[in-house]
């Protein structure tokens, strides 16, 4: 399996960067019990006997957690080990009720895989080690607490999804690219909110530097990046210093750092642990973890098509640009929304420019997702077709849109008739006016038989301002060309 990577010298040095992310699994309930997952609760009020770990208490196993693993691996193309087990991680922090975090270690459920991305308009692949299920443990909380710390058990047990890659990344811009896409398939099959804020999507950077050729470096992981933007922060800045330090003659040590967001700096938070140092061993509590060939084909038959495919799907069936296909399958939602709208109003590059544009630009600044618009993708499409069958200008169907999102109408052809904006194509009325401003504007017509275009254009606005912006622009080029010869 090979990698595409475009190698980024800072100061003579090669960046190396590998990611592991946690996906908080989209379940009901934990991994190991029917507790709860919802997010929000009082704390310890959704930990029950075997989330604390009380004695007698026995794990089994979420089925629909095994469920969204099989579903990642099917769509970053991996394997899906037919047997794989759970192991017991030892450490001992106070918000790890056992002792112990259940894991997977020497056989994960699912095996390689790659995810494939662009930065800017250069093809990117990442390569995947492993993706391992495995329990998320409780926090430790220090505020209010009249200099205490306590600790919330509610987390204790919630289903996560660790995938590891390959030090294959180069640059901060093609790690945040990766974060990006990594978060556009989880959230697109449906196995993970995606949530940064809630914690459901965290990721942990390691990050080392090197000269060309030489081996890899010491790397360092920034824990918990929950937002692209400090992300990219916090690499840059970990880059930045770990060249400072060895160019000073200080040798990096392996540690994990945190970022913090109000400095923009990273500090240390313990020296980085290796797998030896966890003691891991086979949870005796958990038999293998058996996976059928039929339950893989299963999951196989639900699964959505997935981004990559659709953008594909996009340019050969609609004709639209990499660019135009790659930003409308951001999300599911965007995607079904473009593709109603392509289909009801037959103009789908159109489609495809209002969606990215207006729809994005309100939806922006309004902080709403697609799925809360107040323009349906039918009522979309009408005011598109309005535009492409020259009921309207391009500049008007602004004003309906605008009317269709504060409600101030509901419905398309109602707006224009009252707003008055159906654009002239009466032949006879409009050569009326262009006759009339070719009488008034000599200089500009001998500056446009002398070559000079700005001259041209400027006897389009005139003409547009003596119809008061409802002549139809293509009828007023074509036919002013056609009197000046």
């Amino acid at each position: 399996m090979t990698t595409q990577t475009k190698s980024l010298l800072v100061q003579g040095y090669e960046v190396v960067i590998g990611f592991e992310t946690h996906a908080q699994l989209s379940t009901q309930s934990k991994i190991f019990s029917r507790a709860s997952t919802a997010f929000g609760a009082e704390p310890n009020t959704q930990a029950c006997a075997v989330d604390m770990a009380l004695p007698g208490t026995l794990p089994v196993m979420n089925r629909a957690a095994v469920d969204r693993a099989i579903r990642f691996g099917l769509a970053v193309g991996s394997h899906i080990a037919p047997r794989s087990i759970f192991a017991r991680k030892n450490y001992f922090y106070p918000d790890l009720p056992k002792g112990y975090q259940i894991s997977q270690f020497e056989i994960p459920v699912v095996q390689g895989g790659e995810v494939s991305f662009y930065v800017g308009d250069e093809p990117r692949t990442v390569r995947l080690v492993r993706a391992h299920l495995e329990e998320d443990a409780g926090k430790s909380l220090h505020e209010d607490f009249h200099g205490q710390s306590g600790i919330d058990l509610n987390r204790a047990g919630t289903p996560l999804l660790e995938i590891v890659t390959e030090p294959d990344m180069r640059s901060t811009e093609e790690a945040v690219a990766y974060a990006k896409e990594l978060h556009k398939i989880v959230t697109w099959i449906g196995i993970c909110d995606g949530n940064m804020q809630e914690g459901s999507f965290r990721c942990d950077a390691n990050v080392s530097v090197r000269k060309p050729g030489e081996p890899l470096g010491t790397r360092r992981e920034i824990k918990n990046l929950n937002s692209f933007k400090f992300m990219q922060q916090a690499i840059d800045y970990e880059i930045r210093w770990q060249i400072e330090q060895i160019e000073d003659g200080h040798a990096i040590q392996q540690a994990t750092v945190l970022f913090d967001p109000d400095t923009g700096e990273t500090r240390a938070m313990r020296t980085k642990e290796d797998a030896a140092d966890y003691r891991y061993f086979p949870d005796p509590d958990l038999p293998p973890l058996l996976i059928a060939r039929d339950w893989v084909e299963q999951v196989k038959g639900e699964m959505p098509e997935l981004p990559r495919a659709m953008a594909t799907r996009f340019v050969t069936d609609y004709g639209l640009p990499e660019y135009d296909a790659s930003q409308l399958t951001l999300s599911r939602e965007v995607a079904a929304y473009f593709e109603d709208t392509a289909k009801a109003s037959g103009q789908p590059k159109l489609s495809s420019n209002w969606v990215m544009g207006e729809l994005s630009r309100r939806l922006n600044a309004d902080e709403k997702d697609v799925t809360q618009s107040p323009v349906s993708s039918e009522q979309l499409a009408k005011l598109i077709q309005r535009i492409a069958d020259g009921t309207i200008s391009n500049a008007a169907g602004r004003q309906v849109f605008e009317a269709l999102w504060t409600g101030e109408s509901a419905d398309v052809d109602a707006t224009i008739e009252a707003k008055g904006l159906k654009q002239m194509n009466d032949t006879g009325a409009l050569e009326k006016i262009i006759d009339e401003v070719i009488a008034a504007n000599p200089g500009n017509v001998e500056q446009y038989k002398a070559g000079k275009d700005k001259a041209f254009n400027a006897l389009v606005g005139q003409v547009m301002k003596a119809s008061k912006g409802k002549a139809n622009p293509g009828q007023v080029n074509r036919l002013l060309k056609q009197k000046l010869g």
